[in-house]
């Protein structure tokens, strides 16, 4: 579990953690207030605080949904908005996943699906079939060295024994500009 530390005097220039009871993510809203206030995160590779589980921690009371939500607001208020249109790098479920969670302006923004699994590439597009739009949006379903940056990448680290940072790093992008990592 990530841990980090700030100063009493930005501690309080934050705001102080929300406190609004059981099922709210705390951490995470004062994490990202941090960040919209200039907070800047660096990375330590060892371990300085260890954790101790138990089953009444307010942790549990925390609905994976609830944290879906305030992050897809937060990649929306945060990264997208400042970007015309976007591809999303997994035609599969977290990516689908994530078209469906944005907003309708945000939706409209995606040009295109992009994977390297050929099923998905075949098919040729995507169906946002829970759409209340007549048609229904197709989006484009692509090979990712045929798609177009700016990316948000919806693939998660270490699963492909190095297959996706292999990909990734052949397209030669800078992350922060070219692509965001949302998994």
């Amino acid at each position: 579990m990530p841990t980090w530390f700030c100063s009493r005097e930005w501690f309080c220039h934050v705001g102080k953690f929300d406190e609004g009871g059981k099922g709210v993510p705390e951490d995470l809203l004062f994490f990202y207030e941090h960040i919209r206030k200039g907070g800047g995160v660096f990375r330590v590779d060892q371990c300085l605080l260890l954790y101790r589980y138990h089953p009444q921690a307010a942790t549990h009371s925390v609905l994976e949904g609830t944290i879906w939500n305030h992050r897809v607001r937060f990649l929306e208020d945060r990264v997208l908005k400042h970007w015309t249109s976007f591809t999303i790098w997994n035609a599969g479920k977290q990516g689908r996943k994530l078209y469906r969670s944005l907003s309708p302006t945000n939706q409209k923004k995606v040009a295109a699906f992009c994977d390297v699994a050929e099923n998905k590439i075949a098919k040729g597009f995507y169906t946002y079939q829970e759409s209340k739009e007549s048609p229904k949006p197709k989006i484009s379903i692509q090979h990712f060295r045929d798609a177009t940056p700016p990316f948000i990448i919806c693939v998660k680290l270490d699963l492909t024994g190095g297959a996706f940072e292999e990909n990734l790093n052949s397209l030669d992008l800078k992350e922060g500009l070219d692509y965001h990592q949302f998994s």
